[in-house]
C-alpha cells in the first residue's frame, strides 16, 4: 500500500481529484476511504487494481494511476491484468501495453495475420509491434523480422542525396533501429542483420518478393500510395504476420496523392483475419504534454472543418440567390418588388 499511495502519499491527491466526494486517509498499513457508497466502491476497486500492479512490480507513477482510473471509467474489468501483460523483457525493462486500446492492439496482433495500427504519434503503434516481432523471433515463431518504411520524405529520389545507398536511406529507417536497440542486445543486432535474420529496408525493396515465416512491419504507412499498399500486402507469405502502422493526420505524399492507409480500411474492413486497431490521444504514452498537443490539433482540425463547411454553405447560398435574381430579371420581375 505504501507503493500504491506513492512517495509522501502523492497519489492520494490524484485519487481525490478524480473522486471529489471521497476522502482517502492512510492508517498504519491500511487505507480508510469515506464518502458516498458508489464513489467509495470505485475508489476501493482502484486501490485494489493498483495493489495488484504493485505486487507484480509495475512502477506506479502518476501517469500509471491516471491510466488505471481511465480504464475503470471505461468499464474495463481488470486494468491490472491488461497493464501487467509482459510482451518482452530486455535489460531489466519490461514492455507492456499501458492503455485499453494498446491492450486490444496487442491482442489483435496475437489473433490476426494482418493488423493495422492507426493513431497519432506516441501511442506505441510501432514500439509495441516491434516488441511483438522480437518476442516472436525469440520464441522461434518466425525465422526473421523485416522492417520497412516508405522513403517519401525524399520523394524517392534518393540518388540526389549525398553518400552511399545505406547513408541515403539511414535517416528514414533510424526510428526502427532505435526501437531495436531498446529491445535487443546492441552487439547482436549487426550479426543478425548480416545473417538476414533482421532486415531493415525501404518499402521499394519489397517489390517482387514473397515473405515467408517472417514478422513484417510497415511503419509510417500513411505515406504509401494506394498502389504501394497493395504491393506490400501481397508480399505476405506462409507462416508470416504483418503489422502496418501509421498516422493518417500526418501524410507527406506529394501532389495530393491519396494515402494507401486511408483507402485500405474501406477496401479490406470485411476481410477475415485482418484487424484495424484505432489508437487515440488518450493512448499517448510519451510526455503527458504530447497527449495535450494531439488533442489540441484534433480540436483545431474539427473547428477548421466546421468553419469550411459553414463558409461553403454561405457561398452556395449566395450563388443560388444570385442565380435566382438573374432568372427573375430575365423574366421581367423586379427583384425589389415585394408584392
Amino acid at each position: 500500500m505504501v507503493t500504491v499511495l506513492g512517495p509522501s502519499d502523492s497519489s492520494i491527491s490524484l485519487i481525490e481529484s478524480n473522486f471529489p466526494s471521497v476522502t482517502v486517509r492512510p492508517r498504519d498499513v491500511e487505507v480508510v476511504v469515506t464518502g458516498p457508497s458508489e464513489p467509495v466502491g470505485a475508489t476501493i476497486r482502484l486501490l485494489s487494481e493498483l495493489a495488484r500492479l504493485a505486487s507484480q512490480g509495475v512502477p506506479l507513477g502518476q501517469e500509471t494511476v491516471s491510466r488505471v482510473i481511465t480504464m475503470l471509467n471505461s468499464e474495463l474489468a481488470q486494468p491490472a491484468a491488461a497493464m501487467s501483460q509482459n510482451i518482452l523483457s530486455s535489460r531489466g525493462k519490461s514492455i507492456r501495453p499501458k492503455t485499453i486500446n494498446q491492450k486490444n492492439y496487442v491482442d489483435s496482433i496475437d489473433d490476426h495475420t494482418v493488423v493495422f495500427g492507426i493513431g497519432p504519434a506516441g501511442t506505441g503503434k510501432t514500439y509495441l509491434a516491434m516488441a511483438k516481432a522480437v518476442h516472436a523471433l525469440q520464441a522461434k515463431e518466425v525465422n526473421r523480422i523485416i522492417l520497412t518504411r516508405p522513403a517519401v520524405e525524399a520523394g524517392e529520389r534518393l540518388g540526389f542525396l549525398p553518400g552511399s545507398l545505406n547513408e541515403k536511406i539511414d535517416p528514414y529507417l533510424r526510428p526502427l533501429y532505435d526501437a531495436l536497440h531498446d529491445m535487443m542486445d546492441p552487439e547482436s543486432i549487426p550479426k543478425l542483420m548480416e545473417a538476414g535474420t533482421i532486415e531493415v529496408a525501404p518499402l521499394a525493396y519489397m517489390r517482387g518478393r514473397t515473405l515467408n515465416d517472417a514478422f513484417i512491419i510497415l511503419d509510417e504507412a500513411q505515406n504509401t500510395t494506394v498502389e504501394q499498399m497493395k504491393m506490400f500486402l501481397t508480399r505476405l507469405g506462409f507462416g508470416a504476420k504483418m503489422v502496418i502502422t501509421g498516422d493518417v493526420t500526418q501524410i507527406d505524399l506529394p501532389n495530393g496523392q491519396a494515402s494507401g492507409l486511408k483507402q485500405v480500411r474501406n477496401i479490406l474492413q470485411d476481410v477475415e483475419d485482418i484487424s484495424f486497431c484505432l489508437l487515440e490521444a488518450t493512448d499517448v504514452v510519451r510526455h503527458s504534454l504530447v497527449s495535450d498537443i494531439v488533442s489540441a490539433y484534433d480540436r483545431w482540425d474539427e473547428d477548421k472543418t466546421a468553419m469550411e463547411r459553414k463558409r461553403n454553405r454561405k457561398v452556395k447560398r449566395q450563388t443560388i440567390e444570385a442565380a435566382a435574381e438573374k432568372l427573375l430579371e430575365k423574366s421581367g420581375i423586379d427583384v425589389g418588388d415585394q408584392s
